[in-house]
């Protein structure tokens, strides 16, 4: 006799079998882009502010507390959100960004206290290291996305192009190259919100914007 199986008595008492128990409601629902992409927007306007120059040399870490906390935090619910969803793209996309922030916030407060040991004279060598390191991984997580909607490649794509220019400004120490990655930022920034409007349209009952066909596999 199976789990599912009843005896002739518990039938004829109207008893339910364990098959015909219902499921318990999972109190995980929703989409977890809610949360994680107005705290990527934040956190990457910031940035990109202070790339530009918009604020003096002095304040330039003036967006750490708004990674360190808003966007770092934000990012860690909705990364784990997704993985509790099991949408593992997701959560990917969610844990990538939320590791560059949250390695940006470290590097950066770590640097200013000397926590690290580097000489002020080889900062910008660990800055390079970090650039490196971070246009690896989301290199390899954009060609990822080519069988995404290409909105996220775009998106990405963007991140690439401006790690790039910070990497040749840290290199050469060029203000304007520099300048130019953080308006790169914005740029990422703006699509950011493009994909937050889809996001919140879908969720209001609407039809959502075009995210464009995928790059690769794409019908």
């Amino acid at each position: 006799m199976t789990a599912n199986a009843t005896s002739p008595a518990a039938t004829a008492a109207g008893a339910p079998s364990p098959g015909d128990t219902p499921a318990l409601p999972s109190p995980l629902k929703g989409d977890p882009a809610m949360v994680g992409i107005p705290n990527v927007i934040a956190g990457a306007t910031g940035l990109g502010l202070v790339t530009i120059g918009v604020f003096p040399a002095a304040a330039a870490g003036a967006a750490l507390p708004i990674l360190l906390s808003a966007t770092s935090v934000g990012m860690l619910i909705a990364t784990i959100w997704a993985a509790a969803l099991g949408q593992n793209i997701t959560a990917t996309l969610y844990g990538t960004i939320l590791g560059f922030y949250i390695s940006y916030v470290a590097l950066g407060i770590g640097l200013r206290h000397g926590w690290y040991g580097i000489p002020a004279a080889d900062a910008s060598t660990a800055v390079e290291v970090y650039l490196i390191c971070w246009l690896v991984a989301i290199g390899a997580l954009t060609i990822t996305t080519l069988r995404m909607p290409s909105s996220f490649t775009l998106l990405f794509g963007l991140v690439d192009v401006a790690l790039v220019l910070l990497l040749i400004a840290s290199y050469n120490g060029s203000a304007a190259v520099s300048k130019a990655g953080g308006w790169v930022v914005m740029a990422f920034v703006a699509e950011a919100i493009y994909i937050y409007f889809h996001v919140m349209l879908v969720a209001t009952g609407g039809k959502g914007l075009p995210m464009g066909r995928p790059l690769l596999g794409g019908v």
